[in-house]
């Protein structure tokens, strides 16, 4: 209903009365006032006047009536400890697919290895979970092509040089502008679900604590709608899953990545590698070669271009 009557006010630049709202909708005029009410509780700038409401502005608002027929499958918290802790509560009891976690600020943000995401105030955050009819061998495909639609999407967007940096994280001059971080659970041979987080950095400044990233305000001068760069993405990545089979993604992956050919540093739990990243297999794993010349593929690891 919220986002209904947003939509009506979004539409006229003059007053609209609230029997107008509350006819178009089919509820009461009370029920109207108790939703323009909490609509204004939670940041939106809406006039109330003799004659009806104007809606003045709209802070970046990622409520879940934002996001239109994806509302109900949209969960938004202004803070939580990390969306993939409460994505994988909400998978483990049977969410539907492509239900999204999104979170205003994150406690404890995860990243790679254990490490912490920040989450300072204007970036995104959010876990997609997603329940794809796949073999568990072949899950890291669906962690490559979010990393590839994420990269893409913010070229169409913005106009800007993303490239994916392996295993998945987006990168503008050599910078960070986003990561991504994935979680499965499966049962035998069959997939009980794959949890996508992703952090992109857009209206918040990260370089204090971490000088080799960057946002999409630093770089475009602007502030960025949140809600417009992640209904974009999740349109185009949905699009990709449903509509196209996964065995071309590591071909199209390769085709955004400044790894391949590349000097790197990989670090995995247990120990650090360093060689000249040769390829990508069919499954996501790095082919490393070492100064030795003897070639070691990586499944998991952070990888450091040098």
């Amino acid at each position: 209903m919220k986002g209904k009557i947003l939509k009506i006010l979004r539409g006229e630049n003059d007053v609209v009365s609230g029997e107008t709202i509350s006819s178009q909708l089919g509820v009461s005029r009370v029920s109207v006032w108790k939703h323009i009410k909490r609509l204004q509780e939670v940041g939106y700038h809406i006039q109330a006047t003799p004659k009806g409401y104007r809606l003045i502005s709209a802070h970046d608002s990622l409520y879940p009536w934002e996001f239109g027929e994806r509302e109900s499958k949209i969960h938004y918290f202004d803070e939580v400890t990390s969306t993939m802790d409460v994505a994988r509560n909400l998978a483990r009891n049977d969410c539907p697919d492509f239900s999204v976690v999104i979170a205003g600020h994150q406690k404890k943000g995860r990243g790679r290895l254990k490490r912490t995401w920040l989450s300072s105030e204007g970036g995104l955050y959010f876990t997609i979970i997603l329940r794809p009819q796949i073999p568990p061998a072949l899950s890291s495909r669906v962690n490559f092509a979010a990393s590839m639609i994420l990269a893409l999407t913010l070229r169409r967007m913005f106009k800007i040089d993303t490239v994916v940096k392996w295993p998945n994280d987006i990168l503008v001059h050599g910078r960070k502008v986003a990561g991504l971080l994935s979680e499965m659970e499966a049962e035998s041979d069959i997939i009980t679900y794959i949890n996508i987080g992703i952090g992109v950095n857009i209206n918040n400044d990260p370089t204090p604590r971490e000088p080799m990233a960057t946002s999409l305000k630093k770089i475009l001068g602007r502030n960025i709608s949140r809600k417009q760069l992640l209904s974009e993405f999740l349109d185009h990545f949905e699009n990709r899953l449903n509509n196209r089979a996964l065995d071309s993604v590591i071909s199209e992956w390769k085709s955004c990545t400044m790894t391949i050919g590349r000097h790197v540093k990989i670090v995995t739990n247990h120990d650090e590698f360093e060689g000249l990243a040769m390829d990508v297999d069919e499954n996501g794993a790095l082919i490393l070669k070492l100064a030795d010349g003897s070639v070691k593929t990586i499944i998991y690891g952070d990888c450091f271009h040098t």
